[in-house]
């Protein structure tokens, strides 16, 4: 039996305090929260892990420079606190970046006055990340010469943060942490709804895999099902004042633009902010903010024009961008929060709407809706669960552990010791501009003093398996015991970014992608294999994982 079978196995035989429902970015900081102060916790996804929204954003862990705008000051303090507070905890994941921003003339702010705001962010900021300076069109051109300065009129530069790997990875981080608390997790699990008697939830769930139901029983249900939240709500039959209205958000991965480390920054034709963003060997490009009814949310002809004409038309290339160039795409919605009683903005301007989270309490029932939310908030969400169930009356075992941010120094000190014993680094060194002990904490940490024992024993364990990725055969070894992989997928595009970063034709012509899969799937191996491929378009030049 695997990991995975036997957590699905719990959750049918054990009474939880909590099931939580969505195994997204807020479904995870709540599960890590309240596992790792003491309760009892149950969390399902009825796909993988991160696999919605929290899998689509842009990588980036910022205070929301772009709500001083609609002068929602509040939540851009919080936000900058917030972006402090990750800094801080998760210093092997989240960088400062800095973001060069070029604007037009006739733009309806002058580049004088954004460069003004950007010294108010740094102070809403409390001076956490390097100060801001502006750009003058000399500079620009100077500086960043792929920017088409022609019709510049200056600019500034200030600084936020981004995740050095996905964002589904960091999210998975939280569910690792709560699995190491006692929380029973899985993935392709699915709630069909539920009852409450008066003192607990009867919660029927579905194994998507076997298409097996069961009933899974908690003293409480939370609703952490991202745009689903009101779906979900439906089938408990559990009402709200709240709900959801979708905007859509597309990026297209393409080769690296420019070396510089820099998260290069327009205002796009229709006046939101557009966003060429590096991510190791490619740039991830974007986003658009269109309002949508349908989920899931699919990349149109339109979102593709909308990028590729807006990033033609600012750079200096020797070729356009066309379709033929991308990689792959991103296409999420993010869900924006309003009362069902109160007339939304969504008639006027629909980018005014406020991004920031909501969280709904039934008393009566101990019932939880979690709407909104972003990765930057992600620990005033689980801080905010806590506080939420111990106010329906549940004891919380222990209060005061911290349940966020890496290991303590003497572990990091520990595993960097035995790296350099071993001569690590000099084991890859020719597959990455990146030392391979630094990548290994920063995506296991702790665990990562297991991956270095098993390169001990074997140092093949060190070889980078998928070639053109930087993934060696100890980490998918460790994804298949302690992952819950299910479809390659998961590895591909969740556990790592391979999918992200390589066409659909490299990763297929990959000598040890095979080798990948019997590690990951056994005797499914093949089946994973061709499964994976079905459905993903390798036209001439493109190759990216695009739909058909």
């Amino acid at each position: 039996m695997n990991f995975r079978e036997n957590n699905i196995q719990k959750l049918e035989k054990m009474d939880f305090d909590a099931l939580i429902v969505g195994a997204g970015i807020n479904g995870a900081v709540s599960a890590s929260a309240l596992a790792s102060k003491g309760l009892r916790v149950a969390l399902i996804d009825r796909g993988d892990f991160s696999s919605f929204t929290s899998q689509e954003s842009s990588n980036l862990v910022w205070g929301g420079i772009k709500y001083m705008e609609t002068l929602e000051f509040g939540l851009v303090r919080k936000l900058c606190m917030s972006r402090n507070q990750l800094l801080r905890q998760y210093p092997s994941s989240i960088k400062e970046i800095r973001f060069f921003v070029n604007i037009e003339k006739g733009f309806r702010f002058p580049p004088l006055f954004l460069y003004l705001g950007g010294l108010l962010y740094h102070i809403i900021g409390n001076f956490f990340l390097r100060a801001p300076r502006f750009l003058t069109v000399k500079r620009i051109a100077t500086e960043e010469p792929v920017v088409d300065t022609k019709n510049s009129a200056g600019g500034f530069e200030y600084s936020d943060a981004y995740l050095v790997d996905n964002d589904a990875r960091f999210v998975f981080r939280f569910i690792r942490t709560a699995m190491n608390h006692g929380a029973i997790a899985a993935n392709y699990v699915e709630s069909l709804g539920g009852t409450f008697d008066g003192k607990q939830w009867q919660i029927r769930l579905r194994d998507v895999v076997t298409g097996r139901e069961f009933m899974a029983r908690s003293r409480s249900l939370i609703n952490a099902c991202g745009p689903y939240v009101d779906e979900h709500n439906d089938r408990a039959k559990v009402e709200t004042l709240h709900r959801h209205l979708f905007s859509r958000g597309i990026h297209l991965m393409l080769d690296r633009i420019t070396p510089s480390p820099r998260v290069l920054t327009f205002f796009a034709d229709d006046g939101r902010l557009f966003f060429i963003i590096p991510m190791g060997p490619k740039s991830c490009v974007g986003t658009t903010d269109t309002r949508t009814e349908s989920l899931p949310a699919v990349v149109t002809p339109e979102d593709r024009n909308f990028v590729l004409q807006n990033i033609n038309k600012r750079l200096v290339l020797k070729q356009p961008f066309t379709e033929k160039d991308i990689i792959a795409e991103r296409c999420g919605v993010r869900p924006l929060v309003v009362n069902k009683t109160k007339k939304s903005k969504d008639k006027g301007d629909w980018v005014s709407l406020s991004r920031k989270h909501i969280i709904e309490v039934d008393q009566s029932r101990s019932h939880i809706s979690i709407f909104g939310g972003k990765l930057t908030d992600c620990i005033n969400v689980g801080e905010e669960i806590v506080q939420n169930m111990k106010d329906l009356g549940f004891n919380i075992p222990y209060p005061d552990f911290q349940w966020f941010g890496e290991p303590a120094d003497a572990v990091r000190e520990e595993f960097f010791h035995q790296a350099r014993l071993m001569d690590l680094d000099a084991m890859t060194a020719k597959e990455s501009s990146e030392n391979l002990s630094t990548r290994l904490w920063r995506r296991y940490e702790s665990p990562a003093l297991q991956l270095l024992e098993e390169i001990r024993q074997d140092p093949a364990m060190a070889e980078v398996l998928i070639k053109g990725t930087e993934y060696i055969r100890a980490e998918i070894h460790y994804a298949a015991r302690h992952e819950m992989i299910v479809k390659l997928e998961d590895f591909l595009r969740r556990r790592s970014k391979i999918s992200l970063l390589e066409t659909t034709r490299a990763i297929r012509a990959s000598p040890g992608l095979m080798e990948a899969c019997r590690i990951l799937f056994g005797e499914r191996a093949d089946a994973e294999f061709d499964a994976y491929f079905q459905g993903a378009t390798d036209s001439a030049g493109s190759g990216g994982r695009l739909p058909e």
